[in-house]
């Protein structure tokens, strides 16, 4: 389990074929010195495993459905990649729950300062089946980042970016219309089954809270 705060920025370094997969090669100063063969890390909101790991890089395996259904269908060798390591249980609990399951690929409109500020605003077009779990100022991971919904007009989704968020974050890396990976909120989707379930009766908001929500 991940939490979408960004470790570290990573860059492709290289993409082969291996078979039916391709092993993407990934460059990073600190992330691979605590990583072990076999563990699980968070690539831009892909939760992949760990292999050949070596002083300042690590390699991981994308089946074909990981690589057409993720943003990763975009990247070249030199792309940006935010890392993150899993969640330690003894840890403070940043950001929000992030499986690193992608639930689907929006597209990015727009990436632009906001007028006399040091912000920005990121403007995504979300497909259907992720606009139904979003909401205002709901948590959204949009390449493995935890961020939160500033507006919601239909599918166009706005999220205020803070100059951190760009610095530590591939962000600045991104122009209109390329892909981005996208998870909802896991509490949604569990609240969603929970009130199909309860189809036909009256599921309260003192229900909810009495079942953890």
């Amino acid at each position: 389990m991940f939490t979408g705060i960004i470790e570290e920025v990573g860059r492709v370094a290289r993409i082969e074929k291996k078979g039916e997969n391709r092993r993407i090669t990934v460059q990073a100063k600190n992330t691979p010195q605590e990583l072990r063969t076999g563990q699980s890390i968070a690539v831009s909101g892909v939760c992949l495993t760990a292999l050949d790991i070596q002083p300042g890089s690590f390699c991981a395996d994308l089946a074909p459905e990981t690589w057409k259904r993720t943003s990763f269908s975009r990247i070249q060798e030199g792309a940006l990649v935010n890392l993150e390591l899993p969640m330690l249980s003894n840890g403070r609990f940043d950001g929000h729950i992030v499986q690193g399951h992608v639930d689907g690929v929006g597209r990015v409109i727009s990436f632009e300062r906001i007028a006399d500020s040091d912000n920005w605003w990121l403007h995504i077009d979300l497909p259907a089946e992720i606009e139904k779990y979003t909401v205002y100022k709901g948590s959204i991971s949009i390449e493995g980042i935890s961020l939160t919904v500033a507006k919601l007009e239909g599918t166009r989704c706005t999220i205020a970016i803070i100059p951190h968020t760009v610095e530590m974050t591939n962000l600045h890396s991104l122009q209109p219309g390329d892909p981005v990976n996208l998870e909802a909120d896991v509490i949604a989707k569990y609240v969603e089954k929970m009130m199909k379930k309860e189809a036909g009766s009256s599921l309260t908001v003192e229900q909810l809270v009495s079942q953890g929500f």
